[in-house]
C-alpha cells in the first residue's frame, strides 16, 4: 500500500499594493507606529497616508524625522509620540517646530520620552504588560513634561537593600505599525539586515502590521537564512513590494542615503508656502512611489546605488 503524499503547506499570500494596504489598515483618529532606525524608514507608507487625507492620527515614532514633518505638514497628525525630533544631523523640521513652538497654523500635541523609554512602551505593549519599569530617568526633567511617566515603589528591595522608587512608563499599542525592510516573503516573514531598531516589538504591541519591502522574495530564500526574519509572518497583516520606498532614508544593500536631500529639507520646511508646493509636487501631486521615483530621475537613483558587500554564507547543516 503506498502512502499518500503530503500536500505542499499553502501559505497565506498577504501582498498587496500600498494603497490598498493604507485603506485597509489606516482610519482617521488611528495611533500609527512608524518604525525603522536611520536606515528602513517607511517614508513611501507616509506620503500614501497623505494622498489618502487620512485625519487626526496620532503617530508614534522613536526618531521623529523628515517623513514625521511631513505627515504633520500633510495635515494628518493631531499628536505626536516620540524621542528624538530633528533632520537627522542635517537641520531642522520646520513644520514640527512651528506646529509646537507657535500653535501655527495648528498646535501639535506632543507626548515626550527618551528613547529607552520609548523602547519600554513597546516592550509593555509587546508583551501585555501594564507598564515597564526603568531607571533612566532618574535626574531627568522629562518626566515634569509628561505626567505618563509615574513613579511607584518596587516590590522588591533597591540595590542598597532599601525600598526603591522606579520611574514606569504605560504601554504603547498602536492600531496600525508600519515599517520597512529589505525582504519578505509573500506570507510576510520579514527579514532585515544592518542597523535594526525597534520593529519586532512595535509590531508585535500592534492591532494590525503593514510591512513594506524593497522586494518580495521566494519562500526559499527566507528558509535559506532564517535568522535575519525579524518579524514573522504571523504578525503581518499585508506585505507590499515598494522598491525605494525609504527614499531619502537608505536601505541597506539597496541604496544609499541621500545626503542633498536631507541637507534640503531644513530650507523646504522653514517656508510653509513652499513645504505645502513641495507637498502637491512631489506627493500629492503623484499618484503613487513609482511617479515619485520617476520624477526622482534615474541620475538620482544611481548616485545613490551602492556596491557589493556579500556576507559570508553559514553552513546550517542538514540531514544526510
Amino acid at each position: 500500500m503506498h502512502k499518500p503524499v503530503a500536500e505542499p503547506v499553502r501559505r497565506p499570500d498577504k501582498t498587496t499594493t500600498m494603497r490598498e494596504a493604507i485603506a485597509a489598515h489606516v482610519t482617521d483618529g488611528a495611533t500609527v507606529a512608524l518604525e525603522g532606525f536611520t536606515h528602513l524608514i517607511p517614508t513611501a507608507a507616509g506620503h500614501e497616508i497623505i494622498r489618502q487625507g487620512r485625519r487626526d492620527l496620532t503617530v508614534a515614532r522613536m526618531t521623529a524625522d523628515i517623513v514625521t514633518d511631513q505627515l504633520i505638514a500633510g495635515g494628518c497628525v493631531r499628536k505626536l509620540v516620540s524621542s528624538f525630533v530633528g533632520n537627522s544631523t542635517a537641520g531642522s523640521l520646520g513644520e514640527l517646530r512651528r506646529r509646537i513652538e507657535t500653535g501655527q497654523p495648528e498646535p501639535l500635541e506632543y507626548e515626550e520620552y527618551s528613547h529607552y523609554g520609548m523602547i519600554c512602551r513597546y516592550l509593555a505593549g509587546a508583551q501585555r504588560l501594564p507598564f515597564y519599569p526603568l531607571r533612566s530617568y532618574a535626574g531627568s526633567d522629562v518626566p515634569s513634561v509628561n505626567p505618563g511617566i509615574r513613579k511607584l515603589t518596587s516590590p522588591y528591595p533597591g540595590p542598597d537593600g532599601e525600598p526603591e522608587q522606579i520611574y514606569v512608563v504605560p504601554p504603547l499599542n498602536p492600531d496600525v505599525t508600519i515599517i520597512h525592510a529589505q525582504r519578505a516573503d509573500r506570507a510576510g516573514n520579514t527579514q532585515i539586515w544592518g542597523l535594526t531598531g525597534i520593529q519586532a516589538e512595535a509590531a508585535y504591541a500592534a492591532r494590525k502590521v503593514i510591512v513594506v519591502v524593497e522586494e518580495v522574495v521566494a519562500d526559499e530564500v527566507v528558509r535559506s537564512d532564517p535568522n535575519r526574519t525579524v518579524v514573522p509572518a504571523h504578525a503581518v497583516d499585508a506585505v507590499v513590494e515598494c522598491p525605494h520606498g525609504a527614499h531619502p532614508a537608505f536601505a541597506q544593500g539597496y541604496y544609499d542615503r541621500d545626503g542633498e536631500f536631507y541637507r534640503g529639507w531644513s530650507h523646504i520646511s522653514k517656508d510653509p508656502e513652499r513645504l505645502q508646493r513641495w507637498l502637491d509636487e512631489w506627493v500629492r501631486g503623484t499618484a503613487d512611489h513609482a511617479e515619485y521615483l520617476a520624477k526622482l530621475g534615474a541620475g538620482t537613483r544611481q548616485r545613490l546605488s551602492v556596491g557589493e558587500a556579500w556576507s559570508e554564507p553559514v553552513n546550517y547543516g542538514r540531514r544526510l
